[in-house]
């Protein structure tokens, strides 16, 4: 629809990848008409919708790559606070075994 509005055109051999890619990606229609949009008189079809691929493998790769830092965030958290349960389980051990002991040594 937009690129019938923008560039005037029904069908086009990149229109698939562009299909596949906006099913992958979360570009807003904004953003996609921008890319269509011709910058100046020698842009033509194909180079606007060359233009909205790039856009979208890039808006794709940035959300891989923000995926993988969640991910791995998420990951470092889980390990402290496992960490964290660890030595709170060490500091009762402690405390408890410490706690019966006598003057003498011994543990009651």
């Amino acid at each position: 629809m937009l690129a019938k509005n923008y560039l005037d055109i029904d069908s086009h051999p990149l229109f698939g990848e562009i299909r596949r890619l906006l099913e992958e990606t979360n570009m807003i229609p904004a953003d996609v008409a921008e890319n269509l949009m011709p910058k100046s008189e020698e842009q033509d079809a194909n180079t606007c919708l060359k233009n909205l691929v790039e856009a979208l493998m890039e808006s794709k790769e940035k959300a891989r790559k923000k995926a993988e830092e969640e991910a791995r965030l998420k990951e470092e958290k889980e390990k402290e606070e496992q960490c964290a349960k660890e030595k709170v389980g060490e500091d009762a051990t402690t405390r408890s075994t410490t706690k019966g002991v006598k003057e003498n040594g011994f543990i009651h």
